[in-house]
């Protein structure tokens, strides 16, 4: 729900495109979550310009006043934010059918389909039946959505990342970690990713490939 994270996606993968290493880059999505206080079942629906202005007090016009850069800079990342759009849900449910898509290698995939479906399509990934239609979409089944959202084990997961987060520091949404030594906060310059990149694998090669 983070509209920097999709932003700082895009920047990370061009500069990955242009790093020579790549086939040794293997990335790993953690769940993190930036309001929790939001109600699994929410009464009404709303969208983000709604949402916010209703937070903090503001008119409806001020808070769309508000996101404008964040669409700029989305649109210049090649991406269409519609926060008219956006329906505001509590994303526990959807991390835990992201948990499921890592154990299947569709961890990259599940975070692309739901962050399109949120930020640009408009759906509603709170609800179950959105999720297991996401889901078919990146090549799990309905059966397979199921027992994300039924299986505490998965629910586990996500608490282990946002425990994970809390120890080492992590208040805010995009950080990026490489090799568990640098951290890159927000959605920096595609440069910075990349002397990121270089700097880290650098080291570890020179380890002897993190052996």
């Amino acid at each position: 729900m983070c509209p920097f994270c999709y932003i700082g996606k895009r920047h990370f993968e061009a500069a990955l495109r242009e790093f020579p290493g790549r086939e040794h880059i293997e990335i790993v999505w953690k769940s993190f979550q930036l309001d929790p206080s939001i109600p699994q079942e929410m009464p009404e629906a709303q969208n983000v310009y709604r949402y916010l202005a209703e937070r903090k007090g503001i008119s409806y016009e001020q808070s769309a006043q508000m996101h404008e850069n964040v669409v700029l800079m989305a649109k210049n990342a090649g991406l269409d934010y519609h926060f008219d759009k956006a329906v505001v849900a509590n994303s526990f449910r959807a991390h835990r059918m992201i948990q499921l898509a890592k154990t299947k290698g569709l961890g990259d995939q599940a975070e692309e389909r739901l962050f399109s479906a949120y930020f640009t399509e408009g759906k509603n990934f709170g609800s179950p039946a959105v999720l297991a239609e996401l889901g078919r979409d990146i090549g799990l089944s309905e059966a397979d959505v199921q027992e994300a959202l039924s299986n505490e084990k998965y629910a586990d997961l996500v608490r282990a990342d946002l425990e994970e987060a809390r120890e080492i520091g992590i208040n805010g949404v995009p950080f990026f970690v490489f090799d568990r030594k640098y951290a890159i906060s927000g959605a920096q310059p595609v440069a910075v990713f990349l002397q990121a990149l270089e700097r880290s694998f650098g080291e570890w090669r020179s380890g002897g490939m993190g052996n």
